[in-house]
């Protein structure tokens, strides 16, 4: 009977060592993770910003008025007459 008490505490430390060990893992594991989450928010952050900014610089770049402005000033285009037009019906 005292040998099989012995047995049953030293399983019993044994258990308690290996939840001990299994405790820290996880709150290891849960720390390397909430880093790699802190970072990756602070990446997506970031691209929200800059995505912002793309859609403010497509938005100005595909005005009409400053396409029609950068069309007459740099490739000397212009608005044809009225004559110039033809008109093609199916």
């Amino acid at each position: 009977m005292n040998a099989m008490l012995r047995l049953l505490v030293a399983a019993l430390v044994l258990f308690n060592i290996a939840t001990a060990i299994g405790v820290v893992y996880a709150r290891h594991r849960h720390r390397n993770l909430f880093v790699q989450l802190s970072q990756l928010e602070r990446t997506r952050d970031a691209l929200n910003i800059e995505f912002g900014r793309l859609q403010l610089e497509q938005a100005t770049v595909g005005d009409s008025a400053r396409v029609e402005q950068i069309a007459r000033e740099r490739l000397g285009m212009k608005t044809p007459e009225a004559g110039d037009v033809v008109v093609i019906r199916p």
